[in-house]
């Protein structure tokens, strides 16, 4: 009795847990996938659902991917606005509208860079949903003087008009394309936002140096290094360094390579044979010819 009375609450928890009605909702933006916080305002949403939003450049169109039920989760966000309204069927309609609207923009933008002789690439344009405002998106080396084409443009769609400059792998996220996998690019599929990764990290997983084994199509250290690298720290924690004199059931010497996910080192023995073995099979460790070992 006591253990199925036990097991209805827990069930009314949980359906309760479900029915709550969200107290802010996380969207997404077409350009990126930042998650942006609002207020719910009465508007009943589900993921997947497109709202209206302000925006620092107007009203503009969003996703919703994250519903959140306690502020706390969100308490460093500040105030949030409030949704506008959920959008119909109309409003994704018009939306693809303005998709086509941009791709006339961009074919004007870059007749007119060509005009002006500017070292820029244009990447992107995004109107905003209340065409309010025209982002171009544009790449180049070094620093642009784009004012007097902001200007002319200004006069040709008349609405306000910002050029943003990014960088290479905002450009890849942007323009999409195939990872070295064959699979649709991370940054471009679910990735929130962009993760230093250094070469220690592929230093630490073994990986060829060579930038082109190790380098996404942005030309840039591959964003996927990261998956596994605190599972590659907390397997090389449990292993000898390179360097290390060690104890193995062939005989002593020293560790010369390291096969992290296999949990195997490679021993050059005294006699200068090299035999694997499994990391738990070490006998002892004992002081590095080279010194202190490294850790």
């Amino acid at each position: 009795m006591t253990d199925d009375t036990s097991q209805e609450r827990q069930d009314a928890a949980e359906l309760d847990s479900s029915d709550r009605r969200p107290v802010a909702i996380g969207v997404s933006f077409r350009r990126g996938g930042k998650i942006y916080y609002f207020e719910p305002n009465t508007v009943e949403v589900e993921l997947g659902d497109y709202v209206l939003v302000h925006t620092e450049k107007g009203v503009d169109i969003a996703v919703v991917v994250k519903l959140v039920l306690d502020l706390a989760e969100i308490a460093s966000e500040g105030p949030l606005k409030p949704v506008v309204r959920k959008a119909s069927a109309a409003d994704v309609e018009y939306e693809q509208q303005l998709r086509e609207r941009e791709k006339a923009a961009m074919r004007t933008c870059e007749r007119k860079i060509a005009e002006y002789g500017l070292p820029m690439k244009l990447i992107d344009a995004d109107y905003t949903f209340d065409r309010k405002c025209l982002v171009f998106f544009f790449s180049s080396d070094g620093r642009v003087d784009f004012r007097e084409l902001v200007r002319d443009l200004a006069k040709v769609f008349k609405t306000r008009i910002e050029l943003r400059q990014i960088g290479v792998r905002d450009e890849a996220k942007m323009l999409g394309g195939l990872g070295s996998c064959g699979r649709p690019l991370c940054c471009q599929t679910f990735l929130r936002g962009f993760d230093p990764v250094g070469i220690k990290v592929a230093k630490d997983q073994g990986l060829s140096l060579n930038p082109t084994k190790i380098s996404g199509v942005c030309d840039r250290l591959m964003c996927c290094l990261r998956y596994e690298q605190e599972l590659y720290q907390e397997l090389r924690s449990q292993m000898p360094s390179e360097g290390e004199l060690v104890t193995t059931p062939q005989g002593q010497g020293e560790v010369v390579e390291l096969h992290v996910l296999a949990g195997e080192v490679v021993v050059r023995i005294d006699d200068g044979t090299r035999v694997t073995v499994a990391a738990s099979q070490l006998k002892q460790q004992r002081p590095s010819r080279k010194g202190t070992a490294r850790h």
